[in-house]
């Protein structure tokens, strides 16, 4: 029996091309996507990997022998597609691996009005159909062909995005925008066109081979480049987005990094200044700063587990007007609860562009406290090892415990947060702490626990 175990994920289809899928593979996923979804219409949209085009129209070739119609919006960010989806109000997919080298490539796909697929949301359906006609021979075609179409979204996307922040009135600002020869380079021009922006485009080529770096602005080598171009030039800020340009991170005018929860911070408050009193929704390993602005400006924090299907599943039954995640993943009531690194990262230029102060200094007000970064320690026994910190933890004065993702273990000033990855035999490890050397002497105490 065919077993796609090794690239359908929690929340996507992901896995090297060709060697764990190929065009064949996605024409199944195409026809299992119009069954599953029940749609008369999808929409499709690519990135700029090699394989891309391929097998986006392999899986366009497959919905549409179902009988669905396809609108193909071609090269596209994944916030595009999103926004496609929206806007349109069809089921979408996406063709990308996001950070993942360029051998990878993969399918995102979401419901109409950009809601998500994951395990539990349609996608341990589509697993299954795939999995079936693999080894059956796919179902016989429709009585009749949808029809394939083609449309430009790009121009209608960076209008909506304009409609939701404006940057008219701002100061002139130098930004350096690093795509690493991904989407970036194909929605920036058109979303900055116009504006008070300076823009220094470095890597705006879209090359899915990334000869400059891997396009993972989370690991602090590939931002490297940026940093320095920002020091040199004496730039305002620098931005960084990821392989399919959903999520976007900020360097000051030091170069230095801003914590994607103080940009959670920084952005809810300016949500809830347009949304009195809104809910906002964080991970539990967002900074205390969060919550703490979310209430100081008259908002409802709420704390979720990791993962964008948490995030979107608790944005869509509370009714929040926000949300974010400390992997520079960022969600709007505005943008159908999706993710769009794009609108924050305007958010950022509007805030810092309608007052005449450094980022450094704006940011300074959200980013409150010390912390790790995540630390991944390589475990045999991951149960184990979190059975040990509770044991170790449970009974101390002071100290709160809770399980709603890994453990959480907070004192008066400072906690941490350990979880087991899906995917490998990792621990991840998070510590805040009101100051350095508190954070240090709790992670050191955490790791002896987990490495021994």
């Amino acid at each position: 029996m065919a077993d796609l175990s090794q690239i359908v994920k929690a929340y996507d289809v992901r896995g090297v091309v060709p060697d764990q899928w190929d065009e064949s593979l996605a024409e199944l996923f195409g026809a299992a996507f119009a069954e599953i979804t029940g749609a008369d219409a999808i929409v499709i949209g690519h990135d700029m990997r090699p394989s891309s085009p391929g097998l986006s129209g392999a899986f366009a070739r497959g919905a549409a022998a179902r009988g669905t119609g396809v609108t193909l919006i071609g090269l596209c960010s994944t916030d595009e597609l999103y926004f496609a989806s929206g806007s349109l109000g069809l089921p979408g997919a996406m063709f990308t691996a996001s950070h993942n080298p360029a051998q990878y490539n993969g399918i995102k796909m979401c419901r109409a009005g950009a809601a998500p697929v994951g395990q539990d949301t349609g996608l341990a359906e589509i697993r299954a159909l795939v999995e079936r006609w693999a080894d059956e021979g796919a179902p016989p075609p429709a009585a009749t062909t949808g029809t394939v179409t083609r449309r430009d979204v790009l121009g209608d996307y960076a209008a909506h995005l304009r409609g939701l922040v404006d940057l008219s009135c701002i100061r002139p600002l130098k930004v350096v925008v690093d795509a690493g020869n991904g989407m970036g380079g194909h929605t920036v021009p058109t979303v900055f066109e116009g504006l008070p922006l300076e823009l220094d485009a470095m890597y705006f080529e879209l090359d899915g081979s990334f000869p400059h770096h891997e396009a993972n602005p989370l690991d602090p080598k590939n931002i490297v480049d940026l940093q320095a171009r920002v020091r040199e030039t004496g730039a305002d800020l620098g931005l960084a987005f990821d392989g399919d340009a959903d999520r976007c991170f900020v360097v000051d005018e030091n170069g230095d990094p801003v914590s994607p929860s103080a940009i959670t911070a920084l952005v809810a408050a300016r949500e809830l200044a347009k949304h009195p009193g809104g809910t906002v929704i964080h991970n539990l390993i967002t900074s205390w700063s969060v919550p703490e602005v979310v209430r100081e400006n008259g908002g409802e924090p709420v704390r979720t587990r990791v993962g964008h299907s948490f995030i979107k599943e608790e944005m869509a039954k509370s009714g929040a007007i926000f949300g974010g995640e400390h992997s520079a993943h960022y969600y709007f009531r505005d943008f159908w609860n999706a993710d769009t690194g794009m609108l924050a990262a305007m958010h950022v230029l509007a805030a810092l562009g309608g007052q005449q102060g450094p980022l450094s200094e704006l940011v300074a007000q959200y980013d409150r406290y010390a912390a790790s970064g995540e630390i991944n320690s390589t475990v045999d026994d991951q149960a184990g090892r979190l059975a040990a910190l509770k044991a170790a933890h449970q009974d101390r004065a002071g100290v709160t415990l809770d399980e709603l993702d890994g453990l959480t273990v907070t004192a008066d000033d400072w906690w941490f947060n350990v979880r087991a990855s899906n995917t490998e035999p990792l621990l991840r490890l998070n510590v805040e702490a009101r100051d350095a050397a508190t954070a240090d002497r709790v992670r050191d105490e955490v790791l002896a626990v987990i490495r021994a």
